[in-house]
């Protein structure tokens, strides 16, 4: 089991668990931490964008917003949300390993653990189509798991509970290919369903070096990394 069931992970299950632990008070957190990080830069892609839950609070702020995404359902109820917030946001369906933008956003945000999904040479492409769809002097604001911090706390089975409907996650950590692979077992209404998935773990040093590799430049902690289950990374496409 290494590979990752984007389809049996992304999907209603997935947003019914979340909802009670991704609250309106985190998502103004997270917010305002990526406004801050960002600074005045007016287009912005969110890759992959979810449920949409950072695109339209951006798009509140003023910021032009795109967003992409591979999970239909979640694009659905991206749009919803901007309907009801009164925003415009343009959502994609797409892949983030082919990105066709060129030179076109002045940042790009991938948060919550949204970096890892695939083999070490594909998640080099990832990065290297992030740089490649910001103009020079664009910024990534990036945010996954801080290893130091996930070793010392990571539970062999963690879980989620809403009413009598449970999600299960049962983890094995890969030491040798800095990888955590997760068997997922949601118990809803009566039924059990399994799927599973997996990501590449990257400590600050090997993931700036990915980064620079990919043709960022200053990159830089967004927190202090010592502080917080979280790493958050700024990188820079150069200047013209």
């Amino acid at each position: 089991m290494s590979d990752f069931d984007f389809d049996g992970t992304f999907d209603e299950d997935y947003l019914y668990f979340y909802e009670e632990t991704l609250t309106p008070e985190r998502d103004a957190a997270d917010v305002e931490l990526v406004v801050s990080l960002l600074g005045e830069r007016a287009d912005v892609l969110d890759c992959p964008c979810g449920h949409g839950r950072i695109s339209n609070a951006l798009a509140e702020r003023g910021y032009r917003v795109t967003g992409l995404d591979r999970a239909e359902l979640f694009l659905e109820r991206a749009r919803t949300d901007a309907r009801a917030r009164a925003v415009e946001v343009e959502y994609v369906h797409g892949d983030m390993r082919e990105l066709s933008w060129r030179g076109r956003f002045d940042g790009l945000v991938n948060w919550f653990t949204s970096f890892g999904y695939f083999d070490d040479d594909t998640n080099r492409a990832v990065l290297r189509g992030f740089h490649d769809a910001l103009r020079p002097g664009g910024r990534l604001v990036l945010e996954t798991m801080n290893p130091p911090r996930l070793f010392h706390g990571l539970l062999p089975v963690s879980h989620v509970r809403r009413g009598d409907d449970f999600m299960f996650d049962v983890h094995e950590l890969d030491y040798e290919q800095w990888r955590i692979i997760s068997e997922r077992i949601v118990i809803r209404d009566g039924r059990v369903r399994r799927t599973h998935f997996t990501v590449r773990l990257y400590g600050y040093p090997e993931l700036r070096a990915e980064l620079e590799r990919a043709g960022f430049v200053d990159v830089r902690p967004g927190i202090e990394p010592n502080l917080d289950n979280r790493l958050v990374v700024v990188a820079d496409r150069p200047a013209p």
